[in-house]
């Protein structure tokens, strides 16, 4: 594998057909062309993905975007204000050639993106084409949010990475169908309902979860069991704390109660926990309000319940 690959060098490993981690503002991705679906395949094995969970192609700006994807106007108004960044619109799908089949999960529909960290952008520019990137992590494991981790979890398998420094954001896209003349919700991230909200007027949340990934109910977990809104540490447990008055937590998602800090922490701290090789990973209760619906969500499924 070439470590901190150039640009032009991952791009030119993407043209070949294999795998490079790619940094994004979100979490560390394991890309390839999203055209190929020999190399969408190797993504799926190198992962261990079910096939059925598709993928978000990642494209330099939103005019490639409207060359793979069908744009409404309340689309294209939440492009506007939430791209270049962690915002997934799922739309119906214009050239089924450049996100290929395999990518798309067989569905009428594509998941796009257009990613805010400018070493994205600037490979999938070099490229010339859009590419999937999924996070760079076995499947269900927590995301890598540094380079570090994303080589230890599928650098075995990627012929180029980038290092592109530790995740500004810390969770994955939000992603909100634009779809039939509705827009729904399918996964919380840093962009919030509230901002997506006043842009577009009230979402769905039901239906239409098939077309976004990480919506498994055992989902971005450690090997440890995770056990949520824990106010201590039960025998053998280690807590992640959150606000002020931590107390005994070894680690806090944040010491003030910044939810922000608290997704750029969370995928981290549950691999340094984990590491330990605890009974169980004990977390602090989040408010579920504003980036908190993201957090909570990865928390649940990552704990295996959602409800």
């Amino acid at each position: 594998m070439s470590s901190d690959a150039t640009d032009r060098e991952a791009a030119d490993a993407l043209r070949a057909g294999q795998l490079v981690i790619l940094p994004t503002e979100t979490v560390y991705g394991l890309a390839a062309d999203a055209a190929s679906p020999d190399a969408v395949a190797a993504i799926f094995e190198a992962k261990g993905r079910p096939r059925f969970n598709p993928l978000i192609a990642h494209v330099a700006d939103a005019v490639e975007a409207e060359r793979i994807g069908v744009f409404d106007d309340r689309a294209r108004a939440l492009a506007a204000a939430f791209w270049p960044g962690p915002l997934t619109l799922v739309v119906p799908v214009r050239d089924r050639d450049r996100v290929c089949d395999l990518a798309r999960a067989g569905l009428d529909s594509v998941a796009i993106r257009v990613p805010g960290h400018r070493r994205a952008r600037d490979v999938i520019a070099a490229f010339g084409g859009p590419v999937v990137a999924p996070s760079a992590n076995r499947s269900g494991r927590p995301s890598p949010t540094t380079y570090a981790d994303a080589v230890e979890e599928t650098g075995s398998s990627a012929a180029a990475a980038i290092d592109g420094g530790d995740c500004a954001v810390g969770v994955e896209s939000t992603v909100v169908s634009v779809l039939d003349g509705r827009v729904a919700l399918l996964r919380p991230g840093a962009v919030t309902r509230a901002e997506i909200e006043a842009l577009v007027g009230p979402v769905d949340t039901a239906g239409e979860g098939h077309r976004s990934p990480g919506r498994l109910t055992l989902h971005y977990a450690p090997d440890a069991p995770v056990r949520i809104e824990a106010m201590q540490a039960l025998d053998g447990e280690i807590l992640l704390g959150f606000g002020p008055g931590s107390g005994e937590a070894r680690w806090s998602l944040s010491p003030t109660g910044d939810l922000r800090e608290a997704a750029a922490n969370l995928f981290r701290h549950l691999r340094e926990a984990d590491r330990e090789h605890p009974v169980g990973i004990a977390v602090a209760p989040v408010p579920d309000h504003g980036l908190g619906e993201a957090i909570n969500d990865r928390l649940r499924r990552a704990a295996g319940f959602v409800g």
